[in-house]
């Protein structure tokens, strides 16, 4: 048995699996439209899927739908940065805030992960909330709140305070007079003794810049504005006529732990920037390369690690293409 949905820019055929799976292959209708995942596999039930296309379309529906259910993507990433530096039994009875939770996929994982911790997922695109409290309604978690951010710089009131503060994705997209601002609140509602997680955000000093750009070298030397320029000319991925507002959201100029750090010295509150010591990790390295070992070209990305630890042993600097810190309030 197949389904097809109909949107003005795609057909979304959708055929039936063994075990209540479904397959979706997308065909696009509209060449102006650019769909990077045309196809994928979920146990999603039809209205769900057919919420998410309403409110993405479908160049962004399969992508989405893997963000949620496909273990090797935001679910792996999940559990080494965190399992990396804390115990699982430390989650149980706890607060934890996933902030910037976007369309909730990373916070139906967190549910997964800590069904005894109470989570609190706060966005600010209102079409984003409307696709995580249909993820949901469609898992039934108990758990789990959803809350609106009133704007890029702030918090909604009377949030309360929390054990554990996850970004998964996040500080890259924040302004810069965002990060200075935004940041600081967030510290003030860890508890004492409480982590702040930051997971994989693009290494502002990395020879390659492959968050927004999709590889363009050595721009994150340049300042912005020749940085920028470049980027408009040379990336297949934006458009000409982006503004810098629109880069910057974008992610372009990623973050580092000193820019983080210096933020949140001027808090209450020391911060404490954490190594890596659960799991059979060591330092960063080994979380990056348990992120990215079976993804493509795995070979490269064993001469990596090495290359990353001999740059580490000899200069004593960790540079990786992304980050992902845990930083503890003391």
């Amino acid at each position: 048995m197949s389904i097809i949905l109909e949107h003005p820019d795609a057909l979304i055929h959708i055929a039936e699996l063994q075990g209540n799976k479904k397959r979706i292959t997308i065909s696009p209708l509209n060449k102006s439209v650019i769909i990077y995942t045309d196809q994928c596999e979920t146990f999603y039930p039809i209205w769900l899927i057919k919420q998410i296309l309403d409110i993405l379309g479908p160049a962004g529906l399969c992508d989405e739908i893997k963000r949620d259910e496909n273990i090797s993507n935001v679910e792996k990433s999940l559990k080494n940065h965190i399992f990396g530096y804390v115990n699982d039994v430390d989650f149980e009875n706890k607060r934890i805030l996933d902030f910037g939770c976007g369309g909730g996929a990373s916070t139906m994982i967190l549910a997964r992960m800590f069904p005894k911790s109470n989570i609190v997922g706060v966005e600010l695109v209102g079409k984003s909330l409307l696709i995580a409290n249909c993820r949901l309604k469609h898992y039934g978690h108990t758990n789990v709140t959803f809350i609106r951010s009133p704007a890029g710089d702030s918090l909604p009131e009377q949030i309360g305070k929390f054990d554990f503060v996850i970004l998964n994705g996040v500080y890259e997209h924040l302004l810069p007079n965002e990060r200075k601002i935004l940041l600081p609140k967030i510290w003030t509602l860890i508890n004492p003794s409480g982590i702040l997680f930051l997971v994989k955000i693009p290494y502002r000093y990395f020879p390659i810049e492959t968050h927004t750009t999709g590889g363009l070298p050595f721009i994150n030397y340049f300042p912005d504005r020749m940085a920028f320029a470049l980027a408009r000319t040379f990336s297949k991925r934006l458009k000409r006529d982006e503004s810098d507002n629109a880069l910057l959201r974008k992610g372009i100029r990623g973050g580092s732990s000193g820019e983080i750090i210096g933020i949140l010295e001027e808090c209450h509150g020391k911060p404490l920037l954490m190594e890596p010591c659960k799991s059979g990790y060591t330092d960063k390295i080994d979380l990056w390369y348990a992120d990215s070992a079976y993804s493509k070209f795995p070979v490269i990305k064993v001469l990596l690690k090495f290359f990353f630890k001999i740059i580490k042993s000899t200069f004593g600097v960790t540079c990786l293409p992304y980050l992902s810190l845990a930083i503890k309030k003391q």
